[in-house]
């Protein structure tokens, strides 16, 4: 018979002691290693969340044209079902609900025989995409997201997903007709307007000019558009504000305008135009010449080799191209938007199967 004496003991005793720590050490280290990761995939979720509310917020800014590009209604359509993937995959249930409902509703635009869309279908979209960004703020917060306040926004959303769906349905069935662009604005809703609307037009607009203070980029560019979609919100149903408030996001997109150029511009007209709909006057305002030149798609420069054959006169543009191949992509891509250089790829590849 085997008998442990009172050293043995003490020796077997130090050993199970010493391997417990080692196991509950290794558990510390493997629950670190987990939470590491998982906050890691919980952070770049958030971010990749922010750029698809940027693509759905500048969608909605002008949805009328938005819905004039098939392509751009789909890339709606993708980031709110992105968002809702990612949700699911975390168990953020409430930021899930909200974007399903949202790429319900794009999907009636997607897939539907909704040609043209009013102001109310706008505002209904606004309203969903204010609290997805509500929500996702939230669970960026110092404290996250909680179960009970994810699901109380989300019980306050559920019926502004129900008016949008029956609006998107009656406009679909000819019920509803959405309001033709006649030129002529809309008077202002009684009681649409803040009572201090210049004082917030103001703030909104010292927020842009900080922006235009930084460096120029496609991240201070989309806080612009982002401050315009706040701007185009405060405005509520006035349709002469929102029309400014448009031309100016276009004139900011384009990236051959610079801060310096833009920054007087918007500002001022802004801000006279926020005095104007606080004194009565929202009628009046009208987007200067500058603004709309700015707006406007790109044009190429001039050729700059003197001995380049003339265009047909049916072309609508001219381009020097140099004869450098990688010179040559950079100038169409700065010349022309998507649809213009795929037009142009189709063209390229039918002549080379031509000349063969």
């Amino acid at each position: 018979m085997f008998c442990m004496g009172a050293s043995d003991f003490w020796q077997e005793s130090r050993f199970l002691s010493g391997r417990g720590c080692f196991l509950e050490g290794a558990q510390i280290v493997r629950r670190t290693v987990v939470s590491d990761q998982q906050d890691r995939i919980m952070r770049l979720f958030i971010e990749e969340a922010k750029e698809h509310l940027d693509t759905l917020e500048n969608g909605l800014v002008d949805l009328k044209s938005t819905m004039k590009d098939p392509e751009s209604v789909q890339e709606m359509f993708r980031a709110a079902h992105s968002v809702k993937g990612g949700a699911a995959m975390l168990g953020l249930d409430s930021i899930k609900t909200t974007a399903h409902r949202l790429e319900d509703c794009f999907k009636v635009l997607k897939d539907g025989p909704v040609k043209q869309v009013d102001q109310t279908a706008e505002s209904l979209f606004l309203k969903g995409v204010d609290t997805l960004k509500d929500l996702l703020g939230r669970l960026e917060g110092p404290f996250g997201l909680r179960n009970e306040e994810g699901e109380k926004l989300v019980q306050q959303v559920m019926p502004v997903f129900a008016q949008l769906e029956t609006h998107l349905n009656k406009l679909a069935s000819g019920k509803v007709q959405a309001a033709a662009g006649s030129g002529t604005p809309a008077a202002p809703t009684a009681g649409a307007v803040p009572p201090n609307f210049a004082v917030e037009v103001m703030t909104l607009l010292k927020e842009m000019l900080q922006v235009f203070k930084q460096k120029e980029s496609a991240a201070s560019r989309s806080e612009l558009t982002a401050v315009c979609v706040r701007l185009y919100k405060l405005g509520g149903k006035i349709e002469t504000w929102q029309n400014l408030v448009k031309t100016a996001r276009a004139a900011i997109v384009n990236p051959k305008n610079s801060y310096q150029v833009l920054a007087p511009l918007i500002i001022k007209e802004l801000k006279e135009a926020g005095d104007l709909v606080q004194g009565g006057k929202a009628k009046t305002i009208v987007p200067s010449k500058n603004l709309l030149l700015l707006a406007a798609s790109p044009k190429p420069a001039a050729p700059a080799a003197p001995a380049a054959p003339a265009a047909p006169a049916a072309a609508s543009k001219q381009v020097a191209l140099p004869a450098e191949p990688k010179a040559v992509v950079k100038l169409l891509l700065k010349t022309f938007n998507k649809k213009q250089l795929s037009e142009i790829a189709k063209l390229l590849v039918n002549a080379i199967k031509s000349s063969n």
